[in-house]
């Protein structure tokens, strides 16, 4: 258990990282939130306000002088602060570009100025490319097939070099598909899960992009959570300044998805499991299919994770139910 610590959280105002920083304010943690609220969202960090542990800084990570003021009396890094989704990164591969390499740097440069103990950051599956092996292993990767999945693994690259000239301790962590509540189902880049809730709460056929047999390993919210704390509490020497698959393990194909969420949101509404699926063209830059290799993690940070998609999607129903509808 981290408790008792400083930590920030950029982008803490997210998706993944509010729920960071809801967890970490319940363990006495103070917590520092960083966010630009580009694709952040205030109401996600509404009720930690009030709260006398929690500060919120309204900036940039591109900004050098503010991520030194965020970093300031710091133990701990949580950074998911980045510019999300395929599709955006090649409409506008600079703002990609700049966000996710640029302020990355600045960040870990100014944990690394700060003397943090750990920097924790978000990577990504899209790092796996053209890759047709599964599972997914750390250790090997394809081509990128995105600016969005350069820029993650440039980060990959960037933490590893850290480490070795700066003596700066990193973990980062390959995000598969991660759901689960606070996540903005609004706009053209949002993820499946909330965006399929949508469309079928307003009794809309959901859009899958190809047949519907692309499949992805999709990973709970407090999957996410668990890896993160692991990753800043482990004493494994062997686990700094490494890559770590964050998933479950197992994967579904979009049909598959489609069946169960169906399956769950009939019980507010019967006539969602009567909704037929709209099929289109598949996307640009989409990897077909997604399996993660936990052993890694298994091996070098204890980790066990609890839920499996079906299991997430049981507990996280009701937030997306009175948050969709």
């Amino acid at each position: 258990m981290l408790e008792n610590s400083n930590i920030l959280i950029t982008g803490g105002a997210g998706f993944i990282g509010s729920n960071l920083v809801e967890y970490f304010l319940n363990q006495n943690n103070k917590v520092v939130c960083l966010d630009n609220f580009i694709t952040g969202r205030k109401k996600n960090i509404a009720t930690f306000l009030s709260n006398p542990n929690f500060v919120l800084i309204e900036g940039d990570i591109r900004n050098y002088d503010t991520c030194r003021t965020a970093v300031k009396n710091i133990d701990y890094v949580f950074h998911q602060a980045a510019l999300g989704s395929v599709p955006r990164s090649i409409e506008d591969p600079m703002t990609a570009t700049d966000i996710n390499i640029g302020g990355f740097v600045k960040m870990l440069f100014a944990a690394k100025e700060e003397k943090v103990k750990r920097f924790i950051f978000a990577a990504s599956s899209s790092t796996y490319g053209d890759s047709t092996k599964l599972p997914k292993v750390e250790s090997e990767i394809g081509s990128p097939l995105s600016p969005y999945a350069i820029t993650k693994f440039v980060d990959e690259l960037y933490a590893k070099n850290f480490s070795d000239l700066y003596d700066i301790k990193t973990i980062g962590l390959r995000y598969f598909n991660v759901f689960g509540k606070n996540q903005d189902p609004e706009g053209a880049y949002a993820a499946a899960i909330p965006l399929f809730i949508k469309q079928l709460i307003n009794h809309q056929s959901p859009t899958i992009n190809g047949d519907g047999s692309h499949s992805r390993d999709f990973t709970y919210i407090k999957n996410v959570i668990l890896m993160n704390e692991l990753a800043a509490t482990t004493e494994n020497d062997n686990a700094l300044n490494e890559i770590f698959n964050t998933a479950f393990g197992e994967s579904s194909t979009l049909n598959e998805l489609l069946a169960y969420l169906k399956q769950n949101l009939s019980q507010y509404d019967s006539e969602i499991s009567q909704i037929e699926n709209f099929y289109g063209p598949e996307r640009k830059g989409d990897i077909p299919h997604s399996l993660a290799s936990i052993d890694k993690a298994k091996e070098l940070l204890n980790y066990q994770p609890k839920y499996s998609l079906q299991n997430g999607l049981k507990e996280a129903i009701d937030w997306y139910w009175e948050d969709l509808k």
